[in-house]
């Protein structure tokens, strides 16, 4: 085997053949070229040539080949790949041509009779016409079959837009990519410097009002957006457009694969419902998340899920002394686990499994680690789901969020941050009356201890034994506590599990048909990185008891995306794709409300994001209500609706109904 592994190494590659291949042409086209100078400056007339002129050359020619030679191989000439060269390799090759001419000049002008001026300056011509030309004639070459592959009519005709760097770097791509049956045959760019002139032999035919025209023009079937350096805006107008055309579309994401030289076909991705959404990103101020993240222990309960990871993943880049996850589900916590790892090697990450609703086990947690830092993200939030399984919303969100919360009272945590949801406000529906408890529960909390009676909450039990974790109830000591409780209430998001994007774009693989609950059924959207960073900025401006509220732009219809995601696919609705009206489901509504009239807002020091002033209600009557409410869900009983109305007063059951098209999360 050994000997076998050594045949293989002795090898020659395929590119050392080449480089070999071209120091021999440039041996040869050196020699010629500085003939044919002489030659020419004689009136192409050999008999003409002086013999001290035919000397200096049969003396000192081979001399200054191999000097090129060597020049040229020190400047990497022989080790680019020229199907893909461009300037860099031409300043190489001018470079090593420049040097190792002067130094001929030089030499030859000092030790022999020199040549004319003009055959100097002639040979360097004519040494960088056959050198260079060599080089890029199978580019050429390859170009010429470019413009000619679609004869035979099996190329997708592809429309390009943006002219700038990344369009040429996405239409070299297209050309040079073997096997791909695409081709650009128009080039889209709003500047009208550029209309009428071309691009590497493509034509610019416009800006974007001329996009429908040249579609049907070019018989586009693909468009490809490349202009990352354009405004949300723009960008977003740009794609309305294109998906009214039905063609496949795909773009290229931003300025960062611009500047980090990933622009090219496999870094295009589709065009999303997220960039039709009407509104631009909105960025988070991650220095004032840092200050506050940099060097605490963190917690964040349902950490495998949608919203919990993204947080765990915000969170490990801000460099915390330790980030805990807590999970049921143990297949998603070692997912995100697993990820972390291999991004942030050093990051102190813990990942426990267990529920929210075990107190012992939450005393436990609360105990070894001691965070200083809760985001609990742990719910049930799929609002059928929870219609049909009621008493499992109370018990894992309402009765979860109060064993959490008081396990981090009682051992010194410092802010703990709900992570509630628009479907609190007014709920039809039992998750969001469930998300309305836990709100009101991280009030009752937060204006006990400011009152300085925290002492007066009272700990629920599920079992008898008074002794969690070893700690006697009548040990706590409340003298200290100063935990800052708040919740962050948002919309519906993009791309979170069970969210309705994931399953309309199934159901336009399968050929529809779409189901969409209700024609006029309305939503505010946001992506999960955005509704991440404002839970992040909740812990940094909290002061207690607040209820952040995002401005999450105009509101979207549902039916609007839906027919959105299928003009994206290249169909058209009701046509290629139908869509049904399925009828709204239990306890939803057509509109969500982003907060109660009565609340109230304040601004923050982001302009996007609102604090909403907390409802008053009874606290003591409500923390009683708990305790009878916690029995009546563990007893699984069928009219714990209307417990429920009893103890949250906006909670209307089956009120305004409207189909929640996205999970809260």
């Amino acid at each position: 085997m050994s000997k076998e592994t050594g045949r293989k190494k002795k090898k020659i590659e395929h590119w050392t053949l080449i480089a070999l291949g071209l120091i021999a042409f440039d041996f040869v086209a050196i020699h010629l070229s500085y003939f044919i100078a002489l030659w020419i400056r004689f009136d192409c007339k050999f008999s003409t040539i002086p013999l001290k002129y035919l000397q200096t050359y049969v003396y000192s020619i081979s001399a200054y080949a191999f000097l090129a030679v060597g020049f040229f191989w020190l400047f990497r000439m022989y080790r680019s790949m020229w199907r893909y060269a461009s300037y860099p390799e031409l300043f190489r090759f001018a470079a090593g041509t420049v040097l190792a001419s002067a130094l001929y000049t030089i030499v030859t002008s000092l030790v022999m009779d020199r040549f004319p001026l003009s055959t100097y300056v002639g040979g360097a011509f004519f040494q960088a016409v056959l050198i260079i030309g060599i080089r890029f004639s199978y580019r050429f070459l390859l170009y010429i079959r470019s413009t000619t592959q679609d004869k035979d009519g099996d190329y997708e005709h592809v429309m390009l837009i943006g002219a700038g760097d990344a369009g040429q770097m996405i239409l070299r791509d297209i050309r040079n990519t073997k096997d791909l049956k695409e081709k650009v045959v128009c080039v889209i760019d709003d500047n009208p410097n550029k209309w009428g002139r071309f691009m590497e032999g493509v034509p610019i035919v416009g800006g974007r009002d001329d996009i429908f025209a040249n579609v049907e023009k070019y018989q586009v079937k693909k468009i490809y957006i490349a202009i990352p350096s354009a405004k949300a805006d723009a960008r977003r107008d740009i794609s309305n457009i294109c998906k009214e055309t039905g063609c496949e579309l795909k773009q290229l994401p931003g300025m960062y694969q611009l500047v980090k030289g990933q622009v090219s076909l496999k870094n295009m991705k589709d065009v999303s419902i997220e960039d039709l959404l009407g509104r631009d990103v909105i960025k988070t101020d991650e220095q004032d998340v840092f200050d506050f993240i940099n060097g605490k222990v963190i917690l964040v309960t349902g950490g495998g899920g949608s919203i919990g990871s993204e947080l765990c993943r915000q969170v490990a880049k801000h460099n915390p002394k330790q980030l805990i996850i807590f999970d049921v589900y143990e297949n998603n916590a070692y997912d995100i686990q697993l990820e972390l790892k291999e991004k942030y090697p050093t990051l102190n990450l813990e990942v426990l499994i267990g529920s929210v609703r075990d107190s012992r086990r939450m005393y436990q947690i609360f105990e070894t680690y001691h965070p200083q830092v809760v985001y609990h993200a742990a719910a049930h939030k799929h609002v059928p789901l929870m219609e049909d399984s009621p008493n499992e919303a109370i018990k894992n969100n309402a009765i979860g969020t109060y064993k959490t919360a008081f396990a981090a009272m009682v051992h010194g945590c410092e802010r703990f941050v709900l992570i509630s949801t628009d479907k609190a406000v007014n709920p039809t529906n039992i998750m969001g009356a469930s998300k309305r408890l836990c709100e009101m529960i991280i009030q009752s909390f937060d204006a006990k201890i400011k009152e300085g009676k925290a002492e007066e909450i009272p700990q629920l039990f599920t079992h008898y034994d008074s002794d969690i974790a070893g700690k006697k109830l009548g040990q706590i000591d409340y003298t200290n506590i100063k935990t800052e409780f708040v919740a962050v209430r948002f919309g519906n998001v993009l791309g979170s599990n069970g969210s309705v994007i994931p399953l309309f774009k199934k159901q336009i693989e399968h050929g529809g048909p779409v189901t969409v609950t209700h024609p006029d059924i309305v939503r505010y959207f946001m992506t999960i990185p955005e509704a991440v960073g404002l839970v992040m900025l909740a812990g940094t401006y909290a002061k207690g008891g607040e209820i952040f509220v995002l401005d999450m732009g105009t509101e979207v219809k549902i039916d609007t995306l839906a027919r959105n995601l299928i003009k994206l696919s290249g169909h058209k609705p009701d046509v290629d794709i139908k869509i049904e009206y399925t009828g709204l489901r239990p306890g939803e509504k057509l509109y969500e409300e982003k907060l109660m009239a009565e609340e109230g807002l304040k601004k923050s020091p982001n302009n996007k994001i609102f604090i909403g002033c907390p409802i008053p209600f009874d606290i003591e009557e409500f923390l009683g209500q708990l305790k009878e409410l916690m029995d009546v869900a563990y007893r699984n009983k069928d009219d714990i609706r209307e417990y429920m109305q009893r103890v949250v007063s906006t909670y209307h059951p089956g009120g305004t109904a409207g189909a929640s098209e996205e999970k809260a999360e």
